[in-house]
Formats: structure tokens, C-alpha cells, sequence
């Protein structure tokens, strides 16, 4: 067998690659003559080719045992490969309207072969700093959270089912070590790795090093995030792991997927959101002042929560005297009681939420990696001024998230802090 053991591919190997693999050769129609190949990968991780023939089409993405974006000094478990794949397959369980089909798996290459989210499918981060609206988002992400999350949890499974799935994604930790470090450390000290718009924000990043109410708060959630397996989540559902068109919404990407906080998905697509929203002004010109789009975008984040919880609870009512062995029916087994406990259930959920959002929008201010919404704005004095008020924000979203109790409250904090 010519990919007995794993080797990078270019295009030229790629080609002989699907040519000895029946599950993707069928997909061309077994056609080869025509194949346009094109490597197209500009994320932090991995090569990913869109290969297109006249008889069918799809996507193949390898892992490289290294981080790309920094080169072969900062090893990294190709491993993720299979997490990947593995929850692909489990979330387009749940939700496969919103995930794009896998058809070909290869674990000794470390290489997926799944559906081409073809023209004008564009990552949604970069629909936002275009100013383009997207009337579905809300609908269609608050119905892959909700599905995804609650049917992975112990809300729909038994205690046996859920240990069973924990374990093995307990071996994808290389990749949570990595979220520990970025998210949840690295902003919080002197970091090689750190960097900011400086001088702009240089006493903005020194604060947050400084700040031990923020170091209380951030322990907290990290806590949370290493110790508390409530549920599948995608690990990384930022605004680059969406895929949108007017009327089709599909996330992708979900190769730090582990069993943890809810709140930490939840978090990070709506702390996406924001840093969006902090980053309007920058892309402001005299034709469009994007003060439309900005409140375009606070609606959508109130949307996706409030639709959301409501997405969640409906399918917790609807699953009730289910499998899930979180509150067994003859315990909660009446509706004033279940309604108390869906309250706090999802009241907490809400504060994890915020919490897991704002040190997602500090992280990409201040860490190591940080975001096109705001890295594209040229003039390095307007960047700043937009990263100091997410920041400012985030900070007091991440020690203050207790005292909300609901989003409406959030949004409007929001809209008078730019």
C-alpha cells in the first residue's frame, strides 16, 4: 500500500492518494482527468485542498504533527485528526443540517475527506468584516448548539453512555493543553508568545496582568474548562469556524472537541460576536458609518442566546422521561419543579457563557493569536482604540458575569460602551 505510514501530501500525491481510495475516487465519479486541486489552508493548523471534477467534489484536510502558522519549533499531535473526524460525525449526527458530511477517514495519515461547502459559502468571520447580514445566523447556530450540546449531555444520555464518551475524548488532551495555555494562561503573564498592539496597548496589557480580581475570575473558568464534562463541544466555535451563505449555515473545524463546559461553545461564538461588533468602527468609511450592521449584530447575538435557551429546553421537555440520567423523571416528576430546575440550569449556563466569552475576546486582544476582525484595520492608533473598549469590556463582562440576568442586559452594556 503506497500511504502505509503518514507523509504530508502535496497536490501531485494527493491526486495518487484519491486514486487508491474507493470512498473518494467514487465521489469524483472516477474521473481524474479534469481534477482541479488547490491548497487553500489559511487557518493556525493544517493543509486543507478543495478538490472540484466534473462529476463531484469535497474537501480534504490533513493534520501536520506541528503548528503551521509557527513551523515545526512548536510540535503538535496529528492525533487531532481523528477527534476531529470522531465529532464530525457525532454533531452531523445531531445537527446535520449544520454539519458538512464526512465521507473518508484515514487515521494512519491524519486526513479527512468530507463534503465541499461549495460558492458563495465564506467563513463567517469574514461575511462580518465585509458588513454582510445573515437573517438565519442566529436560527440556524442556536439549533446546532442546542442539539449538539443537550444531546451529548447527561440530559439525554445515561451516566454509563456519557463516561464512555468522555474517556475517549480524554484523549485528544494535547489539544485542550493547548486551549489551557492560550486562553486561560498565556494572557495572564509574560508570555513569548504574547502580543498586542504596542506601544497603543501596552499599560491595557500590563493591567490585565495585573489585575487580581481577573486572575480569580479566569481560575475559576479554567477550572471548569480542565474538570467538568458536561458535554461535546466544538472547543474553538469562533466566527472563523462557521461557514455561511444567505440561507446555509455550517460549522466546521472541530478538532479541539472534548467533553466539557457548555458555556465555553456558547462563549466563544457570542464573545466573537462582540469582538465583531468592537471592530465595526475600524472598517467604517464615508460611504457606510456601519452603525446599521453594528446593531445588526447586537440583535443577532441576543437572538442566538435567547433562541438558544429556548431550542435547549424545548428538547429537554421534549426528552424528559428519556435516558438522560441527570434528573431522573421520578425525582423531577413534577412541572413546577422541572421548570425551577431548567431555571438554574440554564441561568448558570448563561454565566458560564459570558465568562468563557469575554476571556476568549481578552485572549485575542493580548495572547497569542488574535483576530482578522481587528488585525485588518491598517491605521495601528484606530485598532487600538477599538481593542482597548472590547477589552475594557471583557474584563468587566469576566469579573462582573454573576450579576446579568439575561442578555438583553449584556447587549445594551455593549452598545453604550462604544
Amino acid at each position: 500500500m503506497a500511504f502505509a505510514e503518514f507523509r504530508p501530501l502535496d497536490e501531485k500525491s494527493l491526486l495518487e492518494y484519491i486514486q487508491h481510495t474507493p470512498a473518494l475516487a467514487s465521489k469524483l465519479g472516477n474521473k481524474f482527468d479534469d481534477l482541479k486541486i488547490r491548497e487553500v489552508g489559511d487557518g493556525n493548523l493544517n493543509f486543507v485542498y478543495i478538490v472540484v471534477g466534473s462529476a463531484g467534489s469535497f474537501v480534504i484536510k490533513q493534520a501536520i504533527p506541528y503548528v503551521r502558522c509557527i513551523g515545526e519549533s512548536w510540535p503538535m499531535t496529528k492525533e487531532r485528526a481523528y477527534f476531529e473526524a470522531v465529532a464530525l460525525k457525532e454533531q452531523g449526527h445531531w445537527c446535520p443540517d449544520h454539519v458538512p458530511e464526512v465521507y473518508h477517514f484515514d487515521r494512519t495519515m491524519s486526513l479527512i475527506g468530507m463534503r465541499y461547502l461549495e460558492p458563495p459559502h465564506i467563513i463567517l468571520r469574514k461575511g462580518l468584516i465585509a458588513g454582510i447580514e445573515y437573517p438565519l445566523l442566529a436560527e440556524h447556530i442556536s439549533e446546532y448548539m442546542a442539539r449538539a450540546l443537550f444531546s451529548t449531555s447527561l440530559l439525554y444520555h445515561s451516566t454509563t453512555e456519557h463516561k464512555r464518551a468522555v474517556a475517549e475524548f480524554c484523549g485528544n488532551v494535547e489539544m485542550c493543553r493547548l486551549t489551557e495555555q492560550v486562553v486561560f494562561s498565556d494572557p495572564y503573564k509574560v508570555s513569548q508568545y504574547n502580543h498586542w498592539t504596542s506601544p497603543y496597548l501596552d499599560a491595557d496589557a500590563e493591567a490585565v496582568r495585573e489585575d487580581n480580581d481577573l486572575k480569580l475570575a479566569i481560575a475559576e473558568l479554567k477550572s471548569m474548562f480542565c474538570e467538568r464534562a458536561q458535554a461535546l463541544v466544538h472547543g474553538d466555535l469562533h466566527t472563523g469556524s462557521v461557514m455561511v451563505t444567505q440561507d446555509s449555515t455550517q460549522v466546521i473545524d472541530p478538532e479541539f472537541a472534548f467533553y466539557g463546559p457548555m458555556g465555553f461553545d456558547v462563549g466563544a461564538f457570542l464573545g466573537n460576536l462582540f469582538l465583531s461588533f468592537f471592530s465595526q468602527d475600524g472598517h467604517a468609511n464615508q460611504g457606510n458609518d456601519r452603525k446599521g450592521y453594528k446593531e445588526w449584530i447586537l440583535q443577532t447575538t441576543e437572538e442566538t442566546w435567547n433562541l438558544f435557551q429556548q431550542k435547549f429546553v424545548s428538547l429537554w421537555n421534549e426528552h424528559k422521561n428519556g435516558s438522560g440520567e441527570a434528573y431522573l423523571p421520578a425525582i423531577y416528576n413534577n412541572d413546577v419543579l422541572l421548570e425551577l430546575v431548567q431555571r438554574k440550569f440554564m441561568k448558570d449556563l448563561f454565566h458560564d457563557s459570558l465568562g468563557f466569552g469575554a476571556a476568549k475576546m481578552i485572549r485575542r486582544i493580548v495572547g497569542v493569536a488574535h483576530v482578522e476582525d481587528l488585525e485588518s484595520i491598517t491605521d495601528a492608533s484606530k485598532r487600538a482604540d477599538c481593542e482597548r473598549r472590547a477589552l475594557n469590556f471583557a474584563r468587566m463582562l469576566l469579573k462582573e458575569r454573576q450579576k446579568f440576568e439575561e442578555i438583553g442586559e449584556v447587549v445594551s452594556l455593549v452598545r453604550k460602551s462604544n
